[in-house]
């Protein structure tokens, strides 16, 4: 019946294993399976930029879409019920994917009059980025980009007087490069010493029509160049694939929360340095006594806050510091304004001025040991 089966399977030595299961058995053995399909249906949806009030035809296909429970479940993430419509369900489930196996057999043979309008395209299964400040993942080449694809990301030392960056290439979904895989690494040497944030490193990922992966990585103020090759579907199988996707769905929450603390502790470390530094510029003395006690107060709140590992509150301790520390800026300013023109033209003090120590991008790449070992910056 449809609310319960019979389950009769041959065993070896001549025994028989039988069984009578319930409708509402089977659904709690498989409950967990049938959320899990949740994610990947609201990540398709992400990845088309679309609203599920926004989809008006749902076509369920595979021999599981027959689970009264799986249909149900379409309904709910779709709202279809609630807008007085329905999941098509006419289709036999088994046979459209065997046809649509067929119909790419046939383009990837060379194609018929039967295919001759349809094109093939192939997509990066996963994301491809690298690994930044903190061992977080700065994605550059996002999952389902259809092939040949390119794109260019812009990074940054983050240590002063830094000359080498290694440029570590990773694969998946996950938000820290240690959760995903593992590609290739190549160094960017060469880089001329500069302050923490100065130098422009442009790294560009490309991927041809073969699948193969090319990373380039130039510092623009130099033009020290590193590339590097590498396959990034190679030795994966699609099951893996598929554990890779369903991974970053499970760990999704933990990972956000791990890199949002990352990225606060990054950001603190980084106010903290500008204003030690800050202290030996003849603007400190120019400040009030009451000034000075402020900045000192909200740098031992952020301090505290680091060590106390919630990146709320850390947020909110930069925002003090930064806060205390607004008028030492405009005072720092001001003298650097007032160098730059000092005996110059306009045209000529922009040029002495420079772009100054802008970062186009808020992640680091990594710095190899030459550099300075005993930091962990990227």
């Amino acid at each position: 019946s449809e609310e319960e089966t019979r389950i009769v399977a041959a065993l070896p030595g001549g025994r028989k294993y039988q069984r009578t299961i319930t409708r509402d058995q089977f659904e709690s053995l498989i409950v967990d399976v049938i959320a899990r399909t949740a994610g990947p249906v609201k990540q398709a949806l992400k990845d088309a930029a679309l609203q599920p009030d926004q989809i008006d035809e749902v076509v369920l296909v595979g021999g599981s879409t027959r689970i009264p429970a799986v249909r149900a479940l379409v309904d709910t993430l779709f709202g279809l019920s609630a807008r007085g419509r329905k999941a098509h369900t006419e289709l036999n489930p088994d046979e459209v994917v065997a046809l649509g196996a067929a119909v790419q057999a046939d383009i990837l043979a060379g194609g018929s009059s039967a295919t001759e309008d349809l094109l093939l395209l192939d997509v990066t299964p996963l994301s491809l980025g690298i690994e930044a400040l903190g061992g977080v993942v700065a994605k550059i080449i996002q999952r389902n980009s259809t092939i040949p694809a390119s794109a260019t990301e812009h990074f940054t030392t983050g240590v002063d007087g830094q000359t080498n960056v290694a440029i570590h290439v990773v694969q998946g979904e996950r938000e820290l490069a240690k959760d995903c895989r593992s590609l290739a690494r190549c160094d960017l040497k060469g880089i001329p010493p500069m302050t923490a944030g100065m130098p422009r490193i442009e790294v560009k990922f490309l991927i041809d029509a073969n699948g193969i992966l090319h990373v380039s990585a130039r510092e623009q103020r130099s033009g020290k160049e590193a590339e590097i090759e590498v396959k990034p579907t190679y030795g994966l199988t699609d099951e893996q694939v598929e554990e890779m996707i369903l991974s970053s769905f499970d760990n999704a929450e933990a990972d956000l929360a791990e890199r949002q603390l990352i990225e606060a502790k990054n950001e603190a470390a980084t106010i903290t340095d500008a204003v030690e530094k800050g202290k030996k510029h003849p603007a400190w003395q120019q400040l009030t006594a009451d000034e000075l006690a402020a900045i000192k107060i909200a740098e031992v709140e952020l301090e505290a806050s680091v060590k106390g590992g919630d990146y709320k509150i850390i947020r909110t301790a930069i925002d003090g510091l930064d806060k205390a520390t607004r008028r030492f800026a405009e005072l720092m300013m001001d003298s650097a304004v007032a160098g730059a023109l000092t005996g110059q033209t306009m045209d000529a003090a922009g040029e002495k001025m420079g772009e100054g120590p802008t970062a186009p991008h808020p992640f680091a790449p990594a710095h190899i040991s030459e550099s300075k070992p005993e930091e962990k910056k990227d």
